[in-house]
């Protein structure tokens, strides 16, 4: 990464553990927000051990609210952030609060913390960046778009809520296309 794209690297103690790939296996990036009251807290989650195989789930990058880039898992590694494309996208958190700390409460659903003008601006920079380490690099989504299922809300199990909402309302998409990435719209799979 050149220098104007400071990144910290923190592996995360399971790295070794998480599938290869190649670079040219890459062709879409995909926007999350952590959900969680702070950085340290989504870094206890990526920790955790979920999988019989010693991983866990976590993006690769994560931006603070100062736009502080932190790389939980390198480019090569497969890590486990959105069900059904993970082989093929690099995952990218943003801190932010979402619906924490009720995120299945139907009486939650709104996420209505804004995103720091700083967080934007080293997104922008690491999609640019991204782009020119993997040539075959296309396509970008949201969380959102990418998992469309429903869950019993945990509130009232007869109330559905969607299980997946980030980046959420207030990601400003439009921003993006400066980027030179497509939007990978909902159902599809190119």
């Amino acid at each position: 990464m050149p220098a104007d794209v400071a990144i910290h690297d923190q592996p995360l103690p399971y790295i070794e553990r998480l599938a290869q790939r190649r670079s040219t296996d890459i062709d879409l990036v995909v926007i999350h927000c952590t959900e969680l009251p702070d950085l340290a807290t989504a870094r206890r989650y990526g920790e955790q051990v979920l999988y019989a195989s010693g991983t866990g789930n976590s993006g690769h990058y994560y931006i603070d609210y100062d736009g502080t880039i932190y790389r939980y898992v390198t480019d090569e590694r497969v890590a486990h952030h959105t069900r059904g494309y993970n082989e093929r996208a690099i995952g990218i958190e943003l801190a932010n609060r979402g619906r924490w700390p009720d995120w299945l409460d139907s009486r939650h659903q709104l996420m209505d913390e804004p995103y720091t003008e700083a967080q934007i601006e080293r997104l922008l920079a690491l999609l640019q960046q991204l782009r020119t380490v993997h040539a075959g690099l296309r396509w970008v989504a949201g969380h959102e778009d990418l998992d469309r299922d429903y869950v019993a809300a945990s509130d009232d199990a007869a109330l559905r809520v969607r299980r997946k909402r980030d980046p959420g309302p207030l990601f400003p998409w439009a921003r993006l296309d400066s980027s030179g990435l497509l939007r990978l719209q909902p159902g599809a799979r190119p």
